[in-house]
């Protein structure tokens, strides 16, 4: 007999937080989180995303053991404002039995009938800087700190409940040496004579600060036309703010700004920390932040995480910039791979920046729905 209980109390939560950890005790491709950081996430007194969201977390158990886990979360914004009358669920994570699956998404069905709405989607978080979709191919490739990762089993329990593919996302790689300058370097010069644009580089993450509030709301206009995009608010700003950018290399965030110092597209790209988060086993103490710290000066391995670019200078080739700026801290700093996180399958704009790069789409992955 399969048993879900709330997710209520810190015990609780923690045990949440931990069951992959089990599930996937040891598995060469998994990534774990922090889990203090993964805790915060969920803690409705310090992640901004409950402004604007909810949701409640549960637990499977059979024979009195964890089997499994789902969150059920509601995105107001975007039932208010969008019209999308949909309840999400994420951080979902299950052994191969199809009855745990099905008792842990009837908690979602429940969320949404209760609210009247018409379907369900996820694998995906509060907001779209959140880890989306679960993998459908590439399971055989380390994942990111920024992805989920999941056994194929995942994929046949939702075909088996007759669930549809909603978006498909994809992630690719290329080899650093595949970027060849002259595509970019003779466009760079031209773009920001044409245009009177100045790229920004930084030294400090004090240097960045500044600029941040400018970048997310260019992140608002840039992602704006993209199906399921929520901006992100002025209190998630802060919330992102503190949480990601003091954890990235100033030196691998690139701006460019008009001659009246608006940003008009900006990049942030990380050093891989999926090998030292495996080191980590979800812990920085006492030696989880050694590896971490040896990773963000030592890797050579680089994460596209955001990129974007102002709708009046899409098309006008101000990437071949950004791109130039990156060129040159990537070949001082001797990076060898370059990886993408997900991005939309029909965001045909985004891949035909990569193109002279030659990049192989290594995983694919998408999110699931069902009408309700």
């Amino acid at each position: 007999m399969i048993v879900v209980k709330e997710a209520n109390t810190k015990a609780l939560l923690k045990d949440y937080v931990k069951f992959p950890f089990s599930l996937y005790k040891n598995h060469k491709y998994w990534v774990p989180p922090l889990i203090q950081d993964e805790l915060e996430t969920f803690d409705k007194t310090k992640n901004p995303a409950f402004e604007s969201a909810e949701a409640y977390f549960y637990l499977a158990y059979k024979d009195n053991e964890i089997v499994g886990r789902i969150a059920a979360i509601i995105n107001w914004d975007e039932v208010n404002d969008q019209h999308k009358k949909k309840v999400r669920f994420g951080w979902f994570d299950t052994i191969d039995d199809i009855e745990v699956t099905k008792a842990l998404l009837e908690k979602v069905y429940e969320l949404g009938r209760k609210n009247n709405l018409e379907y369900v989607e996820g694998p995906m978080g509060f907001s779209n800087l959140d880890k989306v979709g679960v993998l459908t191919d590439g399971f055989d490739e380390i994942g990111t700190m920024v992805t989920w990762y999941n056994y194929p089993y995942y994929v046949e329990h939702f075909e088996k409940l007759n669930y549809v593919v909603e978006k498909e996302y994809l992630e690719s790689k290329f080899p650093f040496e595949n970027v060849k300058p002259e595509f970019f370097e003779r466009v760079n010069e031209m773009v920001k004579k044409r245009y009177q644009l100045t790229p920004l580089n930084f030294k400090t993450t004090n240097e960045v600060m500044p600029h941040v509030d400018k970048m997310f709301d260019l992140f608002n206009e840039s992602y704006a036309s993209l199906s399921s995009f929520v901006a992100v608010t002025d209190t998630q700003k802060e919330y992102f703010k503190k949480k990601y950018i003091s954890f990235i290399n100033p030196e691998y965030i690139k701006f460019v700004e008009d001659k009246d110092h608006n940003i008009v597209a900006f990049s942030i790209v990380m050093p891989s920390f999926s090998e030292a988060l495996q080191k980590a086993k979800g812990k920085l103490f006492p030696f989880g932040l050694f590896h971490l710290l040896k990773a963000k000066k030592q890797s050579k391995d680089m994460l596209f995480y955001l990129i974007g670019v102002h709708p009046d200078y899409q098309s006008k080739g101000v990437t071949a910039i950004i791109f130039n700026e990156c060129y040159k801290t990537f070949k001082e700093k001797g990076v060898q791979n370059c990886f993408r996180t997900p991005e939309l399958a029909d965001n045909i704009a985004v891949h035909n920046l990569w193109k002279h790069f030659f990049p192989v789409v290594h995983k694919k992955r998408c999110t699931y729905r069902k009408d309700l």
